[in-house]
Formats: C-alpha cells, structure tokens, sequence
C-alpha cells in the first residue's frame, strides 16, 4: 500500500507542478489581500474618514445611478469603518459587472467603475482560482474553474498521501541529517516540510475546491438549460426604501449587523442582505447570515441566522476564514502565508528527488546490463 500511494503521491505531483505552483504563490499573496489593497490603491479609493453616521443607501444608490445611467447598481458592500463602500454594478443590456469605490459617509464617488480584475489583487484572485481561463473565447465558459476544483482534489491526494507515507516520520519530525548526502538532507526537508504543513494544506484543498465546485455548479448546473438574465432596469420596485430594510434587519436578528446587500440579478430572485453577527465561534464569517426582503413590497420574507442551524452549514460557513485565514488575525494570516508557500519548496525538492530516484535507477539497470554483457561475452 506504501508503495503505490508513492508512486501516486509522485506521479500527482509530476502532472500538477506548476498549476498548484501559480496556486501556492497566489494564494499566500492574496492572505495579505486587504493589506496589498491599501498599499497600492490611491487612499482616496480605499480610505474614507469615519463619521458618527452614514448617508442613506438610498441616496447613495440614487447618485451612483444618476453619475452613471448607463450602470445598474447590483450589490453594495457595506463599511462601518475607515474603508471605503465597495459598488457592484452591471452595464445595462450586457453582462458585464464593474465595481467602484465611494464615501458611504459623504456620497462622494472615489473611483470610476472598472472591471471586477481590474485592480492588482483582483487580477490574482483571477488567476488564483480559474488560471485566467475562464474568459478565453475557444473555451467552454467555467473551463478554469473546472481545472482549479481538479487541482485542488490533487493538492488534497498530495497532503492525505504524504501523511500516510510519511506517518513514521513523526518520531525524529525535526532531525534533519545535515550531514548526510544532499538527497538525504533535502529528503528530510521535504519529509518535515510535507508533515507540518499537511494540515493547512488539507484544509486549503478542501476550502478552496468547494468555492470552486460551487461556482461551478451554480453556472453549469443550476442555469443548464437557460441564458443569464440581462438587466436592463433595476428588478426590484423603486418604491422601497433600501434604508428601511437594512434599520429593520437589526431587529430581525439580534447583534445583526449587514455586510453585503445583494439587489435581484434575475425575475425570480429578492432582495438578500447578508451579515455578521455576535457569537462564540470565531470562524463564523462576515456574511454567515441572510435576510431576505420582497423586491416588490420591501416586506420581510425570511431569516437564516447562522447560530441556529446545523453543524455542516457552519462547517460550510467556516471555509472562508479558513481558506483566507483570517480568524487570529495577523498571526493566523502569517502562518496560512507561510504554509501556503510551501507547496513551491516541497515541487522543487521533491521534483529533485525524482530526477535523482530515476538516474539511480537508470545507472542500476545499466550496471546489471554490463554486469550481464561481461558474465556473457
């Protein structure tokens, strides 16, 4: 059994080096996502100075709309904070999405709408997770979130096999013998590299191809047999009173405090805010509750609040600051960036070992060849 999970372990790594490569070094990059925003966006699109109040949302949509007819505001991304409001936007009769920033205390528009890859750091969740395949033309639409599921399952089948391969290596997991020949020494690395890391590994792999298996299967699946809807106006009634339903989410939920207001992308689809609330579990994410409102009345349809269901919706829930690792704040990130990099030494180690393995194999065979030729003559 050891021996055909390694040459499944070897054979795994071969055929997916340099995608789970991109996946590694992005991925520890896009830990410090939030960070590397600040550092080379204009802080008069990223920073806003906080005040005791907001303006209306409303009002805020109101202008978006009104500095930009030829956009329909589709999703707003709420900040209590320093941090300026994030703008989802469509341009009316296309699928194309764009995004902006904007003073949520002010209404003053800070940047001009782009699209969602604009910005460095969206560019690399881009290629983090689809490779920048999923907009090539001669390519079914979802082709890299397709092959980005797939090279997840691998990094799992990496992580789950080098444990169980190297399961004795637990007893002497930090004697490296730096004395030895330079295969042994970077065969110890690669062996206490593989043990430590697998852990993180394993939950980076089963996060990060679920976000794909479902985005995935949301496009491919559930829209099978129909278009997308194109927008053309707003779906939802402009008589309702955006700022109503967010006052009155507080009292649905208790400690309910909205993140993110989803406006409806299609006829059969409400209005959906979701948010965070106070609870005991520190990985309960951001957005691990909804509301739901009627885009036509603005009354209340329905809640789902995170503390009062099942254990596998949390576990679900979970997966965002695990895969991102933010639930300890600095010191989680710098650990999941750390150990997200590791993947890069483990190939190029283990591709050495590899090359070194099949020329000590080689010289084996030639030498029992000549070994035969000089028996025979």
């Amino acid at each position: 059994m050891r021996k055909t999970l390694f040459k499944i372990h070897s054979w795994v790594a071969l055929i997916a080096i340099i995608p789970l490569i991109v996946i590694s070094i992005t991925g520890s990059v896009l830990v410090f996502k939030s960070e590397i925003d600040g550092l080379l966006m204009p802080n008069s699109h990223f920073v806003v100075k906080a005040l005791p109040e907001r303006l209306p949302i409303d009002k805020l949509i109101a202008k978006t709309e009104r500095t930009y007819p030829n956009y329909i505001v589709v999703s707003w991304e709420i900040f209590n904070d320093d941090t300026a409001d994030r703008v989802y936007l469509i341009k009316r009769g296309t699928e194309q999405w764009a995004k902006l920033h904007l003073n949520q205390y002010t209404g003053d528009i800070l940047s001009e709408p782009v699209g969602t890859s604009h910005y460095f750091t969206d560019w690399f969740l881009e290629l983090h997770y689809t490779f920048l395949l999923n907009d090539f033309k001669n390519l079914p639409g979802q082709t890299g979130t397709v092959l980005g599921f797939f090279f997840a399952v691998f990094l799992l089948v990496l992580g789950i096999s080098g444990l169980i391969i190297y399961r004795k290596f637990w007893r002497r997991l930090f004697s490296v013998r730096w004395r030895a020949t330079l295969q042994i020494v970077l065969s110890d690395i690669h062996k206490m590299t593989g043990v430590l890391g697998s852990p993180i590994i394993i939950i980076l792999a089963i996060t990060g191809g679920y976000f794909n298996w479902a985005v995935w299967y949301h496009e491919v699946i559930e829209h099978a047999q129909e278009e997308h809807y194109v927008l053309t106006n707003p779906l939802y009634s402009h008589d309702i009173s955006l700022q109503q339903i967010l006052d009155d989410s507080k009292k649905q939920i208790s400690t309910f405090n909205g993140t993110f207001l989803v406006l409806p992308l299609e006829p059969d689809e409400n209005i959906t805010l979701f948010g965070e609330v106070s609870t005991t579990n520190p990985l309960a994410s951001e957005y691990a509750n909804t509301i739901t409102y009627s885009k036509l009345t603005g009354e209340h349809m329905a809640n789902w609040d995170i503390r009062e269901v099942g254990i596998g919706w949390q576990v679900i829930d979970s997966f965002r600051k695990l895969h991102f690792g933010y639930f300890a704040g600095l010191v989680s990130k710098v650990l999941w960036a750390v150990i997200g990099l590791s993947p890069v030494w483990l190939a190029g180690t283990g591709f050495y070992l590899w090359l070194t393995r099949r020329a000590r194999k080689k010289q084996s065979r030639q030498n029992r060849l000549n070994k035969r030729r000089t028996a025979n003559p």
